[in-house]
């Protein structure tokens, strides 16, 4: 029974589960100190992402621009990259997507697929240059995300705000027009027709008249597993993870290790613009804005693939969890008046034992190690 026990919490379920659960009880920890009910802070938290149907929806669309950026990142540390130019990634994908979308007008069946390729050709090409100068020239990919992560975000002020895409009284782009939304039922749900039938349906009222409904969470989802085939079950994905794990035994075996780092980085920096695409198409505004500071998308994409272990489909649940707390952090501060900063502490503790539990099956190991001895003696 105990040996069961102890495998089962060596298996990187149980590992993440643990440092969630004293993430959690951290905060308790601090919400208490600084003068605040912990069980009714955690009640709000609760009520503000499960209450109505409507919660639960942006809940699962907040997620997925994290989602995608968690799979660039963990896409990147299985080729042994570290990939943390997904806001860079992220933002210029946005910028060009909504470019695209301004300038172009057709038919949504070819503008749809127009604006969201672009978005993902610009992150893709600000990751392969990450890959290039480290393929090339050795130069560590961390020092170039960083920089081209600067880059995008002026790159993108200059265009919110220059003469052919500034909103005349605002600080952003004209939205893109409504050929590329992928909204659904954007139309049918705001006419007289529509308004009638969601005013005698509660649930579809709150998710589609109140929400951004869209199917992006589920293209973030196939996304994430297509990104395991490739990686487990693909030549290619072998390919990346040998080059990763040990590069000069890689090259001994014949794999180009320039030409993977590349193709890593080429393919890291795709699904974060695609992440930056689906939020022109798939969000109000539909456009950019004028960034005074990073919007964190791919910092928190970061955390997420940490929090992950760096599995594209641990990825998504660990999205949606990243995604709550975010949302209900929001309401700590509305309703009691808690700083909401009180959620970053509990992700940051996350993240902390996520790495720190890595040390729990040795210490499983020792313990059945000195289970065995006594159990000989």
């Amino acid at each position: 029974m105990i040996e069961k026990i102890a495998k089962f919490l060596k298996t990187p379920f149980a590992c993440t589960s643990i440092a969630v659960v004293c993430g959690f009880m951290v905060a308790c920890g601090i919400l208490l100190v600084t003068g605040y009910s912990a069980s009714q802070s955690l009640a709000i938290m609760v009520n503000s992402v499960f209450s109505r149907p409507k919660f639960i929806v942006n809940v699962i669309l907040k997620s997925t621009p994290i989602i995608l950026t968690a799979l660039s990142v963990a896409f990147a540390f299985k080729a042994g990259l570290f990939n943390i130019g997904a806001e860079g990634q992220y933002i210029i994908s946005t910028v060009f997507a909504t470019i695209v979308g301004i300038l172009c007008d057709f038919h949504p069946a070819i503008q749809i697929p127009l604006v969201i390729l672009s978005g993902v050709a610009a992150g893709a090409i600000f990751g392969g240059l990450v890959g290039m100068l480290k393929s090339k020239f050795g130069i560590h990919e961390v020092l170039t995300s960083i920089m081209f992560n600067w880059i995008a975000l002026y790159f993108c002020n200059y265009i919110a705000l220059s003469e052919r895409f500034n909103k005349p009284d605002s600080d952003g782009s004209y939205p893109i027009n409504p050929s590329g939304f992928t909204l659904l039922l954007n139309d049918w749900k705001f006419s007289d027709q529509g308004r009638e039938f969601l005013r005698n349906n509660y649930f579809l009222n709150d998710v589609i008249l109140k929400t951004d409904f869209n199917l992006n969470f589920l293209v973030a989802v196939v996304v994430a597993v297509l990104s395991w085939v490739m990686i487990y079950k693909t030549k290619k994905g072998y390919e990346l993870r040998v080059a990763g794990l040990n590069p000069d035994a890689a090259q001994n075996a014949g794999i180009n290790v320039p030409r993977n780092i590349f193709y890593t980085m080429l393919i890291s920096g795709a699904l974060s613009g695609l992440a930056g695409a689906l939020s022109i198409t798939g969000t109000s505004l539909h456009g950019i804005q004028s960034l005074a500071m990073f919007e964190n998308y791919g910092f928190n994409g970061l955390s997420v693939a940490l929090i992950a272990g760096s599995s594209p489909v641990g990825c998504i649940f660990a999205g949606l969890m990243f995604s709550a707390l975010i949302y209900s952090g929001q309401s700590l501060q509305f309703k009691i008046g808690a700083p909401s900063e009180i959620v970053n502490i509990m992700i940051g503790v996350i993240v902390f034992f996520v790495a720190l539990v890595r040390i729990v099956p040795s210490l499983i190991n020792k313990f059945l190690e000195r289970k065995a001895k006594l159990d000989v003696k």
